[in-house]
């Protein structure tokens, strides 16, 4: 299998290494993800710019949380499950979503269920939502917004999560502790 880089600060491109600084500010070390990402400066530069946007959306961080795992459990990512595990248990993400999140299992929450249930629709559907998938998700309370804002975190994920795949990223040690496998009975 061919072996890809996992840069340090010294070793990223030059045009990668303002983001690599950033994410070492940001976490306290330099993560796998973006370290393999700065062999690409304009990879490394989309996930930050993208990950900074997705922030801006109305969705708030536990909602957010569930787009992201949501994908990443169904594109059976163990690096960004373990990732964004630690990042919703740092984020104050309720510990029985989180868990729902990662078994796929139903979340008790409705609201958050049904953002649960759409993205795992858009996933499952690549994107060809049908009206009552649409209808289920207003019903829920979100907007048309919203199921852009979904669309953008699950683009947002594919990036990181193939990327995970093609390169075989290593899970750093601060996420091990959240280490994660693909389970076949979870349900979508």
């Amino acid at each position: 299998m061919t072996k890809f880089t996992i840069h340090t600060e010294e070793t990223a491109p030059e045009a990668s290494k303002p983001f690599v600084q950033g994410a070492v500010k940001a976490f306290g070390f330099l993560p796998n993800l973006t370290a393999t990402f700065a062999e690409s400066p304009a990879m490394v530069e989309a996930y930050g710019v993208l990950s900074g946007i997705f922030e801006k959306t109305d969705l708030n961080a536990t909602e957010r949380q569930i787009v992201l795992m949501t994908t990443s459990r169904l594109n059976e990512c163990t690096y960004c499950m373990a990732a964004h595990t630690t990042v919703s248990q740092m984020q104050k993400v309720p510990a029985d979503v989180v868990e729902a999140l990662r078994y796929g299992i139903a979340i008790r929450d409705s609201k958050l269920q049904a953002l649960q249930t759409f993205t795992a629709r858009i996933h499952a559907t690549r994107g060809n939502v049908t009206e009552a998938d649409l209808q289920a998700f207003f019903d829920a309370g979100y907007t048309k917004g919203n199921v852009l804002d979904v669309i953008l975190g699950a683009g947002l994920k594919t990036l990181s999560n193939y990327t995970n795949h093609v390169v075989q990223t290593p899970v750093d040690s601060a996420f091990q502790h959240n280490a994660w496998q693909a389970f076949p009975e979870a349900v979508a």
